[in-house]
């Protein structure tokens, strides 16, 4: 018998590295022209007791919330009882 046969066999195992999850491209959901119309009217009557931040902000959620298919009102009111 030879070394080769009374030594265990070995397999070298490379390790795999983790695979990262991929990012969800973000879908370009755009906004029709009457969900603009509509937040401009909204942003022009809820503004005026803001700041310039705080109309950005506001405004940003709406979108974001509009372009998920929310009513002006529903997302209104959805970002106000969350400051609350």
């Amino acid at each position: 018998m030879s070394d080769k046969e009374d030594s265990p066999v070995v397999e070298e195992v490379t390790p795999v590295p983790p695979v990262a999850p991929l990012k969800k491209k973000r879908e370009g959901v755009k906004m029709t022209d009457k969900q603009k119309a509509d937040l401009n009217k909204h942003m022009t009557k809820i503004g005026k007791d803001m700041s310039v931040s705080e109309r950005r902000s506001h405004r940003m959620k709406m979108m974001g919330r509009m372009r998920k298919g929310e009513t002006v009102g529903k997302a209104h009111k959805g970002i106000t009882s969350q400051t609350k």
